[in-house]
């Protein structure tokens, strides 16, 4: 088996590649699975090292690596962890696409496949170029992370949440600092996290959490819950998503990977709870029933859409046709 420290420094000897990028923005495809609050994508990053071993985002790189021979310890770590294209010309392209006539304000995600505050942000310092042209521009944005590395751009942000719609939103999956180190080895600590939401809670940014993937026997014990729910509620986050763990693809093939080698005996509780790509739905109502009462009792929303509809319903501003998510939505078949 390998060791924690020995998956840490595999992962730290990731690879950096420079690109050159014509466009910073992509338009997302629309689905019928789920209406999204917004429509374009900025990712900084093509990779993320924070190793996260439920990551949905793995299918993201098969078609970016080449055909490669690994030594069996690299084999047990995917290349979506360990090559990272880096988009050195992102703030650049992203300003040809802001300044252009046909550009409308529209809500931008950032890092909505690839954390823009994983480890490589702290080399290159991307994201302060790409929020200088967001403050430029005063263009409303959505930044979703698993790291305290955001702090250091407080002030950028600070001044872009006085202009425009801004939205910080942070991950936990659990608070049990040893099964983090396992399921997201190279992401901040679940408190530095949480420090994130008291930093900003301050500032005119809204804040959510989103408590993503929930992960069946591993972290949805009403205890476990009721710890990220109640912090949650301590930094007066304006919501909260909570998701059950998707499996499809390269991330279902590594998750498995991942269950034997370190809990070999949740892999055919798993397989018989992950027959298709979403749980049991009888698991989910379950765990779902458990969720609702917590979340009121510390007073936390499902609703992202109603801060975001009041800064962002200006004359010209037009949103995109969607919806609050309600904790049933999470327990249909196409999620």
């Amino acid at each position: 088996m390998l060791s924690l420290l020995y998956l840490s420094i595999l992962f730290y000897s990731g690879m950096f590649e420079e690109i050159q990028v014509t466009k910073a923005l992509n338009k997302i495809k629309a689905t019928s699975k789920i209406a999204l609050p917004f429509q374009w994508d900025l990712n900084i990053y093509r990779g993320c090292e924070h190793g996260c071993n439920y990551c949905y985002a793995m299918y993201s790189h098969s078609y970016l690596e080449k055909k490669e021979e690994y030594s069996p310890a690299e084999e047990e770590s995917c290349g979506f962890f360990r090559r990272i294209w880096v988009k050195t010309n992102i703030a650049e392209a992203l300003e040809k696409q802001l300044g252009a006539r046909t550009w409308k304000k529209e809500l931008i995600n950032i890092g909505g496949v690839c954390d823009s505050y994983q480890p490589a942000e702290a080399e290159y310092g991307l994201m302060r170029e790409v929020l200088a042209m967001m403050i430029k521009y005063k263009n409303p944005v959505t930044i979703s992370t698993k790291s305290d590395l955001i702090l250091r751009d407080y002030d950028l942000l600070k001044e872009l949440s006085k202009l425009t719609y801004v939205n910080i939103v942070v991950t936990v999956t659990t608070m049990n600092e040893k099964l983090s180190s396992l399921l997201e080895p190279l992401a901040s600590f679940p408190e530095k996290r949480f420090s994130v939401l008291q930093a900003f809670e301050g500032t005119a940014a809204v804040t959510g959490l989103h408590m993503m993937p929930i992960l069946p026997f591993l972290t949805d014990s009403p205890r476990n819950l009721e710890q990220i729910l109640s912090l949650a509620a301590e930094c007066k986050v304006d919501y909260v998503l909570p998701v059950v763990l998707y499996l499809r693809g390269e991330t279902r093939k590594h998750f498995f990977k991942f269950l034997k080698l370190n809990f070999p005996e949740l892999v055919h509780p798993y397989r018989r709870l992950y027959t298709e790509e979403g749980a049991d739905k009888t698991y989910k109502a379950k765990l779902y029933g458990v969720l609702k009462p917590i979340m009121e009792k510390y007073h936390l929303s499902g609703d992202y859409m109603k801060p975001m509809e009041t800064k962002l319903l200006q004359p010209k501003t037009k949103l995109p046709q969607s919806r609050q998510f309600k904790l049933t939505d999470f327990m249909r078949k196409d999620l």
